[in-house]
C-alpha cells in the first residue's frame, strides 16, 4: 500500500486556500496491509462543543508550538487514538478544507501499521474503527447529500459502515484521497446520475 500512495500522490499538486482562518492537521491513517489496506476513522465522544457523535479523522487544532500541520496532525492523533508519531509515515498532504466552524483543515495520508494497538482518549473519541478501501472503491454509498458553502453546493457522498455515518468534511477528504490515489472521478461540483 506504501508504494502506491508514494507513487500517486508523489506529484499530486493539493488544493490551498488562501485564507487567513485557524488551522487544523488531521491524518488521513491507511494500514498498511498490502491485500486489504483499511482507513481508519474515529467517532467523536457526545460530550464534545463541536462535531459531536460525528465520524472524523483523527487531528484537531494546532497549537502555537506545533511546527508543522503535519505534526499538528501526529500529535493530536497520538492524544486521541494513541497513535505515537514514530509508527506514522506521512506520504502527502491532501486538499486544504474550511469546516463549517471556519477552521482551515489540512489532511495529511498517513500509512500506519495493520496491527498496533489503538487506544481511543474517552474525553474526546468514543470509538474507533477500520474500513477497507475496496468499499469505498465500490462507491456504495447510502445517499448524496447537498452541501452549501460559501455559494457553492457540493455533492457529498455518504457512506455507511455498520453503525457509522461518514459524512460531510470527512467524505470530502475521503473523496479527495480516492480521487487522487484511485480515480475514482467522484465529481462533487455535479449530482449523482
Amino acid at each position: 500500500m506504501r508504494d502506491l500512495l508514494v507513487q500517486r500522490l508523489t506529484g499530486y499538486a493539493p488544493r490551498k486556500l488562501d485564507l487567513d482562518y485557524p488551522e487544523a492537521g488531521i491524518l488521513v491513517p491507511v494500514t498498511d496491509d498490502p491485500g486489504n489496506p483499511e482507513m481508519i476513522f474515529t467517532l467523536r465522544s457526545a460530550n464534545l462543543s463541536t462535531h459531536r457523535g460525528q465520524v472524523a479523522y483523527p487531528g484537531g487544532k494546532r497549537d502555537p508550538g506545533d511546527r508543522s500541520l503535519a505534526a499538528t496532525a501526529l500529535r493530536e492523533t497520538h492524544e486521541e487514538i494513541g497513535l505515537p508519531p514514530d509508527k506514522v509515515e506521512i506520504i502527502a498532504p491532501l486538499g486544504q478544507v474550511m469546516s463549517r466552524y471556519g477552521i482551515l483543515v489540512s489532511p495529511y495520508v498517513g500509512v500506519v501499521p495493520q496491527g498496533h494497538p489503538l487506544n481511543p482518549n474517552p474525553d474526546e473519541i468514543e470509538s474507533v474503527f477500520r474500513v477497507p478501501l475496496s468499499f469505498f472503491l465500490e462507491d456504495r454509498r447510502e445517499r448524496t447529500d447537498a452541501l452549501h458553502f460559501q455559494n457553492h453546493t457540493f455533492h457529498v457522498p455518504c457512506y455507511r459502515w455498520e453503525r457509522y455515518e461518514i459524512w460531510g468534511l470527512s467524505a470530502v477528504v475521503l473523496v479527495d484521497f480516492l480521487n487522487a490515489v484511485y480515480d475514482t472521478g467522484i465529481d462533487l461540483l455535479e449530482p449523482r446520475t
